[in-house]
């Protein structure tokens, strides 16, 4: 990876280093410790079930999160990341074993402009995926570009 400086850039087209995350009950538990969300859809397999859903499935926050790293160790500092968003599209269903559910996030640069007080703004696109499936429409992030503080993928 080369480092990125004021007047070398990544492009559009750029794609960030691929992510893939196991995502364990276990992790649910330290989440929802973290988080103060403590529904029972995100621990009990009774409760899921329920109320429709396929098993116990992950924070929609935590799976945010975990795309938004993706972002960050490619700028590699959190404080670049100007703005970010997504919708939620499908749960991501956690099994009740040591293996857990294998989330895959990519990203590509779809735009680079200047921002309000003239930095370098990457807009990248981030698709995060769940057997097959992707978990997160619409994640868009925005991240100031400077003095060495993204690499090109």
């Amino acid at each position: 990876m080369t480092a990125v400086g004021p007047e070398v850039g990544p492009e559009v087209g750029t794609e960030l280093p691929p992510l893939s995350v196991r995502v364990t009950r276990a992790d649910l538990v330290r989440y929802a410790g973290a988080s103060g969300d403590f529904n029972p859809i995100h621990w009990s397999d009774r409760v899921a079930g329920a109320v429709g859903l396929p098993g116990v499935i992950a924070h929609g926050m935590l799976t945010m999160a975990l795309a938004g790293r993706l972002v960050t160790g490619w700028v590699g500092d959190p404080a670049a990341v100007r703005s970010y968003g997504v919708r939620f599209t499908r749960p991501v269903v956690v099994p009740d074993d040591d293996e857990g559910a294998l989330v895959e996030f990519t990203g590509k640069v779809t735009a680079v402009g200047e921002g309000e007080h003239g930095e370098r703004i990457a807009k990248v696109a981030i698709t995060a995926s769940f057997d097959g499936k992707t978990v997160l429409g619409r994640a868009v992030a925005e991240v100031a570009l400077g003095s060495g503080s993204a690499s090109a993928g």
